[in-house]
This record gives C-alpha cells, structure tokens and sequence, in this order.
C-alpha cells in the first residue's frame, strides 16, 4: 500500500510519538500554529490524507472509499515508521479518521486531542450538501467550497480560520470533494450510534463555543465514555486549533503528557 505523504519532526529525548490528522480540504499546513509549541515536547507526524496536500491519488482512485480504507492507511503509515503506539490530534474531518484508527486498532492509540468533533452530522447540514450535489455541474466547486465555510464559521471573528479554510482545499478538486461528503453522509452517523460505550481510550473534546453545527450534540454525548472529556474555548467557531491556539496547545501538550505512560494490558486489543 502506497505511504500516504507526511512531515516528521522529531525530538531528541522524547519517546512519544503524536499524529496530527487534518480535516477535509485542508493539509499538514493547517497546524502551523501547533508545530512550535509540541515539538519542544514531543516527536511529530503530520499527516496529508488521501487526496490531500502531498498525496497524488485520493479516494476518487481506489474501489472502496471509506473512513475504513483511510485508517487503515494512517496505521500503514506508522507500521512503515516502527512506530507502535502514538497520540493523535485531530480537527474537524481528522477526528473521525482518528476514531476510525481508535475502533480498528485501540492499542495504537494512546490518546485522543479531538478539535472541531465532528460525531453527528446535522440534518440541515446534509440537506445543504445535497442541494450543493444536485448543482455541482451548475456551480464551480469553489463556491460550494466557501458556502460550506461560511455555514461552519459564519462569524467576523472566524475569518482567519475561514480564509485557511478555503485556501488550503483548492487542490482538492470537485471529485474528491464529494467523494469526502459522501463517505461523511453514509458513515458518521452510523458509526456513533454503534459506537461503544465503554470505550476507555482516554480522550479530550476541544470545542468551539461558536461550533453550532457540532457543539450541541458532543455536549450530549461525550459522557457516554468513560474516560472522556470537554473543554469549551468560548468565542471560537469550528477550527479552534487556528483561532485560539494558545489554550487548544496548552490544554493538548497537558493533557497528552498525562497520558503518556504504557496503558495497562487489559487495555490492550
């Protein structure tokens, strides 16, 4: 299986090891804000899902696009490197690819950062996405694209996290993009209502207070886990990891040294 591309930053001293798994659109780039303040602490990963940044061939190009094919491909990734067990970070989109990781291969995951969750999709919001699907022959992809950002991060305050937004997911291209949507539709939903609860990877919740479209139900539904949590960054929308980056870095590098001792064996898959 074809490495998915990436960025390794490593650390002289540090033996923990954290993945950063963006969200849909974006690329490793979009944690700018985040790479100075880990690495001081720990071994990074950032990686470009299929599609996406470096990565020539998406899930446009294989016969069983799925958050499934996309874990299993993140966990290629790590095997190639040796690495066994690591912490990941996600925002928005790469929290779901994270929890795919976690359902597939719990010992893996030492923990879980998850920015921007995103475990319902919102009735409006497929609604919106399948008016979008029905014009996309109509309406450039990049319009679709804006409106999507715009529905997520309405507010003035949102923009420098929605100027990233758009900016990064123009190579993404009209395909790939609905070929994300689709896989988001068919499987998020789902997959949470089976999701179990007595899950004990330990994992923080950072959210947006200004998160309309997900806030709401992970308020709901985080303490469904035993070893879950929730942080609220108040005045910030969806991508949080851009627009507070000093309490989502603080509160993440804190709660992953936390974590960082061996998980005890029955913890183990």
């Amino acid at each position: 299986m074809e490495t998915l591309h990436h960025k390794i930053l490593s650390h002289p001293s540090s033996n923990e090891w954290v993945i950063f798994i963006h969200g849909l659109g974006g690329n490793s780039s979009i944690w700018f804000k985040q790479i100075k303040d880990f690495r001081k602490h720990f071994n990074l990963i950032l990686v470009d899902l299929p599609g996406h940044g470096g990565n020539n061939r998406g899930l446009k190009d294989v016969s069983d696009p799925s958050f499934e094919h996309v874990a299993k491909k993140v966990i290629t990734l790590l095997d190639h490197h040796g690495i066994r067990r690591a912490h990941f970070v996600g925002i928005s989109l790469g929290t779901m690819v994270i929890q795919f990781i976690q359902h597939l291969s719990p010992n893996r995951v030492k923990s879980m950062v998850l920015g921007g969750s995103v475990e319902r999709i919102h009735p409006f919001f497929i609604f919106i996405v399948r008016l979008i699907e029905g014009l996309k022959h109509l309406i450039p992809y990049m319009w679709i694209y804006r409106l999507v950002a715009w529905i997520l991060m309405p507010r003035e305050h949102h923009v420098e996290a929605r100027k990233t937004f758009i900016r990064e997911a123009v190579k993404l291209g009209q395909r790939e993009f609905f070929c994300w949507y689709r896989i988001l539709h068919q499987e998020v939903n789902p997959f949470f209502a089976r999701k179990k609860s007595n899950d004990i990877t330990p994992a923080i919740y950072i959210m947006g207070s200004e998160d309309y479209m997900f806030l709401p139900n992970i308020k709901k539904q985080y303490k469904r886990f035993l070893n879950a949590r929730l942080h609220i960054l108040p005045k910030s929308g969806h991508v949080c990891n851009i627009e507070k980056e000093k309490e989502f870095n603080q509160i993440s590098i804190s709660f992953i040294h936390s974590h960082s001792k061996p998980l005890t064996a029955h913890a183990a898959n």
